[in-house]
């Protein structure tokens, strides 16, 4: 089981998680890794079971949640800002680094999805994270601009965050259908976004601390953010990329192999064959492979 760790993040707090490896010694000498999840996900979904498997072999794991959201502090509630993401991970690398037991010049990250693209936008200018993997990053922003958002949908978001203020209280828009028959109401037939309503929206992967909810006014921030600028300058850590086989909407794959050609230090980049997106996230075979690929990444840089 995990044990409960607080994490000081400026004037408020983040709620963490921390697995220790086996025969664990707080006089020792760990290696240890921080987890970034994906966007709308809380610490015991998706970052949980990656952080037990990597302390089964031998790592000290955090899992956190994000500011805004989940167990951890922060008002407005519900807040996606990339920025603010970003932070929360070097946040999580000064707690664990006095950590007893854990090595300061020994942590690395491992950013899942949108928590891929803050980790590595985190680790560009935190010279503390020695290592990077990500599994199936994806950059949020250039996402969102893929999918339609430019300057027209900035002028309709400011328009809408000037109705907020009139009436006084933020809009919350859901990541997702709220269930599978919702989503088949809408039509929707795209393999990607059922599977993620499958995983966060059923029994299969459902927190009830994961609401399915972000403010509006999250979404200027997250079109204008870019994970991956200057990369190529920054990035001197090295850098395992992990992508699901199976290509789709969320552009995982294309996202990861556009970060390994950028970062100087990037290692080949792992194809999990047959995987899709969000089946990298609880797949038992899947998640094991990614996870033998980063075991031996952070070994050979931890």
């Amino acid at each position: 089981m995990p044990r409960p760790l607080v994490i000081p993040a400026g004037p408020v707090d983040l709620a963490g998680a921390l697995y220790l490896p086996e025969g664990f010694d707080p006089a020792g000498s760990h290696a240890a890794v921080v987890l970034c999840g994906p966007g709308s996900s809380v610490k015991e979904q998706i970052a949980a079971g990656y952080a037990a498997r990597l302390a089964s072999a031998g790592f000290v794991a955090l899992a956190f949640d994000p500011a805004h959201q989940g167990a951890s502090g922060g008002e407005p509630r519900d807040l996606e800002d990339p920025y603010r993401r970003s932070a929360d991970v070097s946040c999580a690398v000064d707690a664990l680094s006095v950590v007893a037991g854990v090595d300061p010049a020994r942590i690395g990250a491992l950013g899942i999805c949108a928590g891929g693209g803050y980790a590595v936008h985190t680790a560009r200018t935190d010279h503390r994270i020695a290592a990077l993997g990500t599994v199936v990053a994806v950059d949020i922003g250039a996402a969102r601009r893929r999918g339609g958002a430019d300057g027209a949908a900035l002028d309709d978001l400011a328009s809408a965050r000037v109705a907020e203020v009139a009436a006084g209280e933020p809009e919350r828009v859901p990541w997702l259908p709220d269930t599978v028959e919702d989503a088949a109401t809408a039509g929707i037939t795209d393999p990607d976004t059922l599977q993620a309503v499958t995983y966060y929206r059923t029994s299969r992967g459902h927190h009830g601390r994961s609401t399915n909810r972000r403010l509006r006014r999250s979404d200027p921030l997250l079109i204008g953010f870019d994970a991956f600028g200057l990369v190529d300058l920054l990035l001197t850590c090295p850098l395992q990329v992990v992508v699901a086989g199976r290509r789709g909407s969320t552009g995982q794959y294309e996202d990861g192999e556009r970060l390994a050609r950028l970062a100087p230090n990037a290692e080949d980049v792992v194809v999990v064959e047959g995987a899709g997106h969000y089946e990298m996230y609880d797949v038992p075979e899947y998640v094991d492979r990614a996870v033998a690929a980063l075991v031996g990444f952070f070994r050979r840089h931890l």
